[in-house]
């Protein structure tokens, strides 16, 4: 895989959100390893995107780590996702954004969002993300 090009966010606030946000991706893709129903593989993918905003070092040890890099590269080298994955992937989607519809929100607008934001996830997965063989 080629080493990619970190284009960090000039401003220091937001470059700090992105890597804020990029460690908590990380960390729940951690968790995602040891807890079954947690997905790993799209939680790394949104660390990699929120690191590539921010700091080099940061992407590379993601890209390079022993226990991270390999879902990253599958996925940047067009392997995909296990099936397994996917699959947990778009039934945590399915399950909060439902969960937030119809227990959470109180507006219309919101939840329309929601259901968008959702409906976008899903679609990419099962269109855009081949699945590891």
């Amino acid at each position: 895989m080629s080493q990619k090009t970190v284009k960090p966010e000039k401003n220091k606030l937001i470059r700090f959100l992105w890597i804020l946000l990029g460690s908590l991706f990380v960390g729940i893709g951690y968790l995602g390893i040891f807890v079954p129903g947690l997905p790993t593989t799209i939680f790394l993918i949104l660390a990699a995107g929120c690191y590539i905003r921010s700091s080099q070092r940061l992407y590379n040890w993601l890209i390079n780590n022993k226990l991270f890099g390999q879902y990253i590269k599958d996925y940047y080298e067009g392997k995909g996702m296990p099936l397994k994955s996917k699959i947990v992937a778009l039934s945590m989607i399915i399950i909060f954004c439902s969960f937030a519809i119809f227990f959470v929100v109180e507006k219309i607008l919101i939840d329309a969002i929601i259901f968008l934001a959702g409906l976008a996830g899903i679609l990419f997965i099962t269109l855009r993300v081949p699945t590891k063989k």
